[in-house]
């Protein structure tokens, strides 16, 4: 994560997360744009693998097309807007919870760095997945086809990630 500068700064104001819904096909430039100015930003990517020509490439791309998560102070909301990719910015009220929320994302990338982006799931019963390799993830369980998925839903945009777990690896919370 990327320190803020401390130049102009109240004592009394502190970095805040905020959703910037972004133009269409412009997070990560809008997110090197950021980093390049000093503010810290979350892009969660995806690898994707596609064939051109009998040729393998594998792309990054965004796992929720059309967000970026950016921390910073109020006098950098200017900044932010100058970079001319921003069509709204979301104010997040639970900051907490998107932290940690983009925490369990963050997680379950690094173990399986293809996995995609679907609805967020808002009934179900919550479920710790206890062991294998996304153990210490926390979400909703449902069963799709007869396949058991514990679902990390990211509330401030609506998406979520899902992963698949065995039955015998969940224990309730």
């Amino acid at each position: 994560m990327i320190q803020h500068k401390m130049e102009n700064i109240n004592l009394g104001e502190l970095p805040r997360w905020h959703v910037v819904h972004a133009k269409p096909r412009c997070e990560k430039k809008f997110s090197e744009f950021c980093m390049a100015h000093s503010i810290a930003v979350d892009l969660p990517l995806r690898e994707e693998t596609k064939v051109y020509q009998r040729r393998k490439v594998t792309v990054q791309k965004p796992v929720f097309p059309g967000y970026v998560f950016v921390n910073y102070l109020p006098v950098e909301k200017g900044t932010v807007l100058k970079s001319n990719m921003v069509v709204r910015i979301l104010p997040v009220e639970n900051q907490d919870q998107l932290i940690r929320e983009l925490a369990q994302v963050r997680q379950a990338l690094s173990i399986d760095p293809t996995l995609d982006a679907c609805a967020a799931f808002q009934s179900g019963k919550r479920v710790l997945i206890r062991k294998g390799p996304f153990q210490g993830l926390e979400g909703l369980v449902q069963t799709v086809k007869g396949r058991t998925k514990v679902v990390l839903n990211v509330e401030m945009i609506g998406r979520a990630l899902s992963v698949e777990v065995g039955i015998e690896f969940l224990e309730s919370v």
